[in-house]
């Protein structure tokens, strides 16, 4: 039998203590277990130590920021990126650990992730064809230079069949903190690349967004959490244009086009 290529798993965190057990349990099989902390201050770090030693502290600035610093530093050629809130299937592990990747000519892998809400899998609404450029070179794979939703590139990617389970959001609560923290970052990335439009957004985005989720993306299929999310994902646009306009205003921009 060929030998498995050793694999590093990197984890970034922040007050992570309600997930990081099962998601630490679902990595335990890999070669080195990365864990890059944000100076977390309730039990995270009692948890990581128990699976590994390998932790990296340093200021949280956005995530493309705190990954392309943290990734060089895995020791294994090959990395796995496994956010808190996911879990490694054993199907996805043995999937992993069959690839002949010290002679393949990808760079990176695609994989596909189940997401759930509130005790559900979601089928559609957006969340049902979710997929993310997760194991890679760790010479090669970064990600894009903005706040919110950057992807890790690379030139050659193969796809996985096995998907990473995702349980994003544990409460309301959280859901709407993430919606104010990821809005800002978004206006900022959107104001800085000169988006003029910021007003027009304000009116026609939410409504949009709505019903592309709800009815084009098929939510309404996923049940009052279907339209949950298409809900607050519309609230999110319109959170976002507000505070693109704030910006604006501050810098002594106009909000729309002349």
């Amino acid at each position: 039998m060929t030998s498995h290529t050793s694999i590093s798993v990197v984890i970034p965190c922040f007050n992570e203590e309600a997930n990081m057990p099962d998601c630490l349990e679902s990595v335990k099989w890999a070669d080195e277990i990365l864990v890059v902390d944000s100076f977390s201050t309730d039990n995270t770090l009692e948890i990581v130590g128990r699976y590994t030693d390998r932790v990296l502290q340093r200021e949280y600035k956005n995530n493309a920021d705190q990954m392309n610093w943290a990734i060089p530093q895995a020791r294994h050629e090959w990395v796995l990126v496994i956010e808190a809130d996911e879990r490694v299937t054993p199907e996805l592990q043995k999937e992993i650990r069959s690839l002949d990747l010290k002679d393949i000519h990808m760079e990176g892998f695609w994989i596909k992730r189940c997401n759930y809400l509130f005790g559900k899998k979601m089928r559609f609404s957006g969340w049902g064809a979710d997929k993310g450029m997760r194991l890679f070179k760790r010479d090669i794979g970064r990600k894009q230079n903005k706040r919110v939703h950057a992807e890790y590139q690379v030139s050659r990617a193969g796809n996985l069949q096995n998907p990473i389970l995702h349980y994003p959001m544990p409460s309301m609560e959280a859901w709407v903190e993430k919606i104010n923290r990821y809005s800002t970052w978004k206006a900022m990335d959107k104001v800085e690349k000169g988006n003029p439009i910021a007003l027009m957004h304000l009116f026609f985005r939410p409504p949009i967004r709505f019903f592309k989720d709800s009815v084009l993306r098929l939510g309404i299929l996923d049940g009052w959490r279907g339209i949950l999310v298409a809900a607050m994902s519309a609230f999110a646009e319109m959170i976002m244009s507000a505070k693109m306009i704030q910006l604006k205003m501050r810098m002594g921009l106009k909000t729309t086009k002349k």
